[in-house]
Order: structure tokens, then C-alpha cells, then sequence
């Protein structure tokens, strides 16, 4: 196992199975790396759009969305909203972590396919004016 940064198609990624030595699955590899990336960021502005929406405090006005409206009443409906919030923070947590432990691969191309990832990840869904709202986070890549 390398400690230092290295470039090469061999890289073993999360598991023993998950092994490349070709350009094309080396390529395969950092493609689902990328794709795991946005997901997160994906993941963790509906996490957030889910604790805005069941907070007490009004929308900003960049979260007014029709299917984020809020129409629940009861503490049934938070209490399901809390669940829903809980789920998606558990699975945003796994994936911050898997994404940390194929970035500890220390293979070049894995790190800058991440960092890649997370910054169009963040692009696409999460730099539309919440920057504002502070929320807890699971991971440094958050």
C-alpha cells in the first residue's frame, strides 16, 4: 500500500475486488469516482433543503420549491421528517466516508477525480445562495 501519492492505473479502490489494470478500468473507476461525488453534494442539499423545511424559520428565498412546501401539520409529520432527515444524513455520512477512504488510496488520479466531483457536485446543487445556512456536516468534503 502506498503512503504517498503515486500515478499509475493500478490502484485498489475500497475493496480487494475493486482492483484496475487497465486505462479502461482505471478510467471506469475514476468515472464512478467522479459520479459517487455529485452524488454526495446532491445528497447533502436535500438534507438540507429537508432540515429548512422542518425548521420553524421561514424559506430563504432561494429554497421556495413546490415540492418543498410545507404542508404537514401534526407532530406525526415532523417526526417523519426528522426520520426522512436522519436517513439521508446516515447515507450522505457512508458515502463522505467512502469517498475519504478512496481519496487514502493516495492514487493521483482518484484524489483529483473526487476533488473534481465534489466541486461540480457543489456547482450544480449547492451554490445557488445557501452557503448562508449553517448546518452540521458528517465530512470534511461537505
Amino acid at each position: 500500500m502506498h503512503m504517498t501519492f503515486y500515478w499509475s492505473k493500478k490502484v485498489t479502490l475500497l475493496f480487494d475486488s475493486w482492483k484496475t489494470d487497465s486505462w479502461t478500468s482505471y478510467a471506469l473507476s475514476l468515472l464512478a469516482c467522479l459520479i459517487v461525488s455529485i452524488f454526495y453534494q446532491f445528497l447533502e442539499n436535500r438534507r438540507i433543503r429537508l432540515k429548512l423545511l422542518a425548521s420553524e424559520k421561514p424559506f430563504p428565498a432561494a429554497i421556495e420549491a413546490p415540492l418543498l412546501r410545507r404542508t404537514f401539520a401534526g407532530s406525526g409529520a415532523k417526526l417523519g421528517v426528522r426520520v426522512a432527515g436522519a436517513v439521508l444524513f446516515g447515507l450522505s455520512s457512508a458515502i463522505g466516508y467512502f469517498l475519504m477512504l478512496s481519496v487514502m488510496s493516495y492514487n493521483g488520479g482518484v484524489f483529483i477525480a473526487i476533488v473534481v466531483g465534489l466541486a461540480v457536485g457543489y456547482l450544480l446543487f449547492r451554490s445557488d445562495g445557501e452557503d448562508s445556512v449553517v448546518v452540521d456536516s458528517s465530512c470534511a468534503c461537505a
